[in-house]
């Protein structure tokens, strides 16, 4: 250590450690405080502390016996250890009060479609044919046949007419308008912080 009040102690049994002379000069001390080598702290009698030449102090006395004479002659040494003690406990710092809007507002909506229309056609024929006739399909025209049978001097099939059935795609808009809902939240801090009044969206 740098402070010049902390000196060298050394004692019986190999005790190494560092002491304050402060607690000796004023002579107020019955028991003087060590931290030995070992990171322990203990108390020793002032009394018993030699100051040698170099500075250092010596404990001519083994702490580890007792005098069994008298209790007056007993030394006793405290064996101290710090801890820490821990505490955690809630704070609170501030608190905020959230509030949400609705707002409401129309939107026009204007996507293309389409729109079939269906154009039925009768075409005449009067054709005799030499048996049924099937539907079929001309690009985008769907003819279906209507047959008759007719008396003539000879039963005969005709092909009276044929009904034309063309479908046709056409675009068309219809806009339509409808109510779209945003939500807007107001901070407001009940603390008084700076903030007060803030508008989220």
């Amino acid at each position: 250590m740098s402070d010049t009040s902390f000196v060298p102690f050394t004692g019986q049994n190999g005790l190494h450690g560092i002491l304050d002379t402060t607690q000796i000069l004023d002579g107020s001390q019955d028991y003087v405080h060590v931290m030995l080598d070992n990171q322990r702290d203990v108390l020793v009698p002032a009394n018993l502390l030699q100051r040698r030449p170099d500075g250092s102090y010596y404990l001519a006395h083994d702490l580890s016996m007792q005098d069994a004479q008298s209790e007056s002659n007993t030394i006793r040494v405290p064996v101290i250890a710090e801890q820490f003690d821990v505490e955690k406990q809630e704070v609170i710092k501030g608190t905020v009060r959230i509030s949400k809007r609705v707002h409401e507002q129309e939107e026009t909506v204007d996507e293309p479609g389409f729109v079939e229309d269906v154009i039925v056609e009768r075409v005449p024929v009067n054709r005799p044919v030499d048996g049924p006739v099937g539907q079929r399909q001309e690009g985008d025209t769907l003819i279906i046949p209507l047959l008759e049978e007719v008396l003539v001097v000879e039963k005969r099939l005709v092909l009276r007419e044929e009904v034309r059935i063309t479908k046709r795609r056409r675009n068309v808009h219809q806009p339509h308008q409808g109510k779209l809902r945003r939500e807007e939240v107001t901070v407001n801090r009940i603390d008084g912080g700076p903030d007060e009044g803030e508008s989220l969206l």
